[in-house]
């Protein structure tokens, strides 16, 4: 295997290359590569300055995601960092790309950091629930002060060149497109200055203002205090904090020590089973059988909501879309419906005037359907009823070229029925958008019965070109995430109706870390929606099933959530945060006395073991049936889709840390009350009963 670093020497100057594709990521032998050529460098009298360059598109822009989950190896980064620092010639960090986490990390060690313009530089560790333990906690402070340093780390969010500059975390921006030849002339200029060495270990302008930096520390602890920050949250502002008061080394030592206790808690387990689901959920078994189409050409059918909100994402993506609606009015509905998005991100400098035309240049609104006759995929937008569908699906059929795939953005229906209309039933698959399509991430693919594996390749492939996280569903009513939604709400209806406030469930739910509330959620996505999927059930609905009314009245009094100015809440002069209604409680006390319910008085562990029992239960029948590939795919859909506590890992990956044979427990012990609702389903009998959990079906 070729060495991943190396070093030469030109002029004085020692080029130490950084070469580990695809990334550069700082696996264990490119920090032993460091260390190696460090020491040469050093040794070398030839040698007046070191630079650290990486090649191809990065810097290094963390670590190696290989060694996620296993036991530290040495050398440690902490250790390549003081060995970078502690060189007694200059040494040079050229950056470009992403210098993330324990790449940024490097980079403070070095003693000088030149970077090119549109270098992003951040410590994104808090998102894995562990903080930056090569140093970062206690170099940073030392150049930025507190307020800086805990901003960047507890949210992680990557910064530009500039702003580095400004905070005097890199030294010089250079607008030469070749960054070693940059950094090269940096090192001639400090060589021939006899630049002195300024270790950031040695720096304490960070903290000059003692009392400034712990009024600092005090207010972001408050602000956690208030918001519920995590364990690693608390974690950094102690090592900040700690920053100040101990010497360097020691402050490494108590750095260290905090990562270990991050590393052990639920969260962290928790995010980093996030981070390896969302990877694995865009890999489909047809992806590795068949390579996809290009799409460059949508046509989009409708000019709604949902309909705008896609065409955007399309447009956002790079593509061509076509968009049709039915007469001249709706057209133009539509084509505002577009603009709009665009003009408010020109009023929030996103964008221009000049970039919003380059992008509706490639945006053609038509009321004809033969406009459409060489797209390469269609995406019908419009209502969701399986007649106007089918109309519609008739209707495309007849215009679209051989091999364009037919797609339909729907939240319930049965996907093979449309299918089964087309002469192209190879070519037609299920794609359900989340409102508002253009800035929800989640996508999930449905895949129909007679679907070609090409089409499911393309369907991912589209996915990823609009940055969507794609998860692959099954056909059945609701897919994996509405289906699942229905039994969860299903058990918080049945609570509310035996005695739970609506608005103490919400405060529950929001307790346990979802933003809003399962009835918040209600009302901003529209009461009318459910309203209709009940209706459009009831002719199939088991006469042995609990009903609960209280849905149906609110809506029939036209109160369908924030579009209407109230549903469960009531949202005055056009409020996103409602205010609680005491019509509603009454609505609820009245269909109580005539469902002849005595109400019982719920703890809020109750709620939310009750609430999660039944997600869990639905999920594991989701899994059992084929809808959902793996676990992980659900925790996917509930995270990106439905506020699931990213902290929690998604409902499967938390079954597995509270126990299965704890959720089992819960469902069979409300199942005495409601043996029709709670049926126990057969994979997580199963898996109880083998001893196993939920991450041992991720292997698919």
């Amino acid at each position: 295997m070729t060495n991943p670093v190396t070093l030469s020497v030109k002029d004085h100057i020692g080029i130490i290359i950084i070469d580990n594709p695809p990334i550069n990521a700082l696996g264990i032998d490119v920090r032993k590569g460091l260390i190696s050529c460090i020491d040469e460098a050093d040794a070398n009298a030839d040698v007046k300055a070191v630079i650290i360059h990486a090649n191809g598109r990065t810097f290094p822009p963390g670590a190696d995601i290989t060694e996620f989950g296993k036991p530290p190896l040495e050398p440690h980064l902490v250790a390549t960092c003081s060995h970078v620092e502690n060189c007694s010639k200059p040494v040079i960090a050229a950056l470009h790309g992403t210098v993330l986490g324990g790449g940024f990390e490097i980079t403070l060690s070095a003693h000088f950091r030149i970077a090119m313009p549109k270098t992003k530089f951040g410590l994104p560790e808090v998102g894995l629930g562990i903080l930056p333990g090569a140093s970062g906690t206690q170099r940073v402070p030392r150049i930025t002060g507190a307020a800086a340093a805990l901003d960047m780390m507890i949210s992680g969010k990557p910064f530009n060149a500039k702003k580095a500059l400004g905070l005097g975390l890199i030294d010089k921006i250079t607008d030469n497109e070749n960054i070693l030849n940059a950094a090269i002339e940096y090192a001639q200029d400090i060589i021939s200055n006899n630049t002195p060495i300024n270790r950031v270990c040695d720096r304490t302008d960070g903290f000059a203002d003692a009392d400034k930096y712990a009024a600092e520390i005090a207010a972001t602890r408050a602000q956690l205090d208030k918001k519920g920050g995590l364990f690693c949250h608390y974690a950094i502002v102690d090592c900040v904090e700690t920053a100040a008061k101990l010497p360097f080394n020691k402050g490494l030592i108590y750095e260290r020590d905090k990562i270990m206790a991050c590393m052990r808690t639920d969260e962290h387990a928790a995010l980093v089973h996030v981070f390896f689901a969302e990877r694995k959920s865009p890999k489909p078994p047809e992806a590795k059988r068949a390579k996809p189409l290009d799409i460059a050409e949508l046509g989009i059918i409708g000019g709604g909501t949902m309909g705008a909100g896609i065409a955007v994402a399309a447009l956002n993506g790079g593509l061509n879309v076509t968009m049709v609606e039915r007469d001249e009015d709706s057209i133009k509905r539509g084509i505002k419906n577009v603009e709009k998005v665009y003009l408010r991100n020109i009023e929030k400098g996103r964008m221009n005037a000049d970039q919003m035309a380059a992008v509706m240049a490639r945006f053609s609104p038509t009321t004809n359907y033969n406009d459409l006759s060489q797209v390469d995929m269609v995406i019908e937008a419009v209502f969701e009823r399986m007649d106007v569908k089918k109309a519609v699906f008739t209707e495309l059929d007849k215009v679209l070229k051989p091999g364009a795939i037919l797609a339909s953005n729907t939240s319930y229906l049965n996907v093979n029925e449309l299918a089964a209309l087309t002469k192209r039933p190879a070519e037609v698959i299920g794609l359900h958008f989340f409102s508002p399509a253009n800035i929800m991430r989640l996508l999930e693919i449905v895949v129909p019965d007679n679907v070609s594996d090409q089409t499911v390749s393309t369907a991912f492939a589209f996915a990823k070109k609009l940055g969507k996280v794609a998860v692959r569903a099954g056909v059945c009513d609701g897919f994996i995430g509405n289906r699942i939604l229905g039994k969860y709400a299903q058990a918080a209806t049945n609570m509310m109706e035996d005695g739970a406030s609506p608005y103490r469930m919400d405060k529950v739910i929001r307790g346990f870390g979802y933003p809003i509330g399962v009835y918040q959620m209600f009302d901003l996505a529209g009461g009318d929606i459910g309203w209709d999927t009940r209706k459009r059930l009831a002719a199939t609905r088991d006469p042995a099933e609990r009903y609960v009314h209280i849905d149906d009245r609110i809506c029939e009094n036209g109160w369908f959530g924030q579009k209407t100015g109230r549903g469960y809440y009531i949202y005055e002069n056009g409020a996103r945060i409602g205010t609680e209604d005491p019509e509603i409680l009454a609505i609820i006390d009245k269909e109580r006395k005539i469902a002849g319910i005595t109400p019982h008085n719920f703890s809020d562990e109750e709620i939310m073991e009750t609430y999660m029992a039944a997600m869990i239960n639905e999920a594991a029948n989701v899994l059992h049936e084929g809808i959902a590939l793996r676990p992980s795919d659900i925790d996917v859909t509930f995270i990106y889709g439905y506020g699931f506590p990213r902290h929690k890992g998604g409902p499967m990956q938390y079954a597995d840390t509270i126990g299965l044979d704890k959720v089992l427990a819960t469902i069979e012990r409300l199942s005495q009350d409601d043996a029709n609702f709670w049926v126990a389903s057969p994979l997580l009998k199963q898996l109880v009963a083998d001893g196993k959990n939920f991450a041992s079906l991720n292997n698919v």
